[in-house]
């Protein structure tokens, strides 16, 4: 009876584990001919890197603005990269108003999307956070931020806490612009837009930490900041 309950439980963990499991594959963006890694969680597909692309969809140029007065000032879409490097834009993706984001020329590919605010909570449940916990703000659940984070501390500042990118969504530390043009926190956070507005002049959002194993959601992030941005797919 012992080994038939044992054999169950084992049952039940495996068919729980595989309503996460991932589904790796990648996408090429005909903009720029970028290719990115993509990973299924549950019922989503994901882009497993942070996007890069400094093109709309319609193939016109989204602004570059590298000087900090003139990015705080902003009230259309543009992008930089953290420091204004190249290196980092390579490494950790590029950083985008939501300007941007919300631009009618769309930021992410043809057949993905900008996450809102509740595709971010199924991912979060896909990942075992309760409905309950999805639905409050600050740091919420447990172990789903660990999840989703890149292991090691080539990327994320040590000790980069309870990191095991189960789900192959490898989440890096990109860092952000603030609102006043400083650029802030590489290597300790990374922070996401949602497509999900609060009101005329904030936005909800996702952050993950170096010290943290559970998720971010907030919802006072000024649209003239700049975050990293994962599409998902339609």
């Amino acid at each position: 009876m012992k080994n038939k309950s044992l054999l169950m439980t084992v049952a039940i963990l495996i068919i729980a584990m595989s309503s996460v499991a991932q589904k790796t594959d990648t996408f090429t963006d005909k903009r720029d001919g970028k290719t990115y890694k993509t990973v299924k969680i549950g019922t989503q597909t994901w882009m497993a890197e942070n996007l890069k692309t400094t093109y709309y969809r319609d193939g016109s140029e989204i602004p570059n603005i590298t000087d900090k007065d003139s990015w705080s000032n902003l009230t259309t879409g543009a992008y930089c990269s953290y420091d204004n490097s190249t290196g980092n834009a390579n490494t950790y993706g590029t950083l985008y108003n939501w300007y941007a984001i919300n631009d009618n020329r769309e930021l992410c590919p043809s057949g993905w999307h900008l996450p809102t605010d509740a595709e971010w909570k199924t991912l979060e449940m896909a990942l075992g956070m309760s409905h309950t916990n999805a639905d409050k703000t600050s740091w919420r659940g447990t172990d789903e931020g660990g999840k989703l984070k890149e292991t090691g501390t080539t990327h994320w500042n040590s000790p980069n806490t309870g990191a095991t990118n189960t789900n192959g969504f490898t989440a890096l530390p990109g860092g952000y612009r603030e609102y006043d043009g400083t650029f802030k926190n590489i290597g300790s956070y990374g922070l996401w837009w949602s497509a999900t507005e609060t009101n005329t002049t904030t936005v909800w959002d996702r952050a993950l930490s170096y010290e943290n194993t559970n998720m971010y959601r907030y919802n006072s992030s000024y649209k003239v900041a700049g975050f990293s941005v994962r599409c998902l797919k339609d």
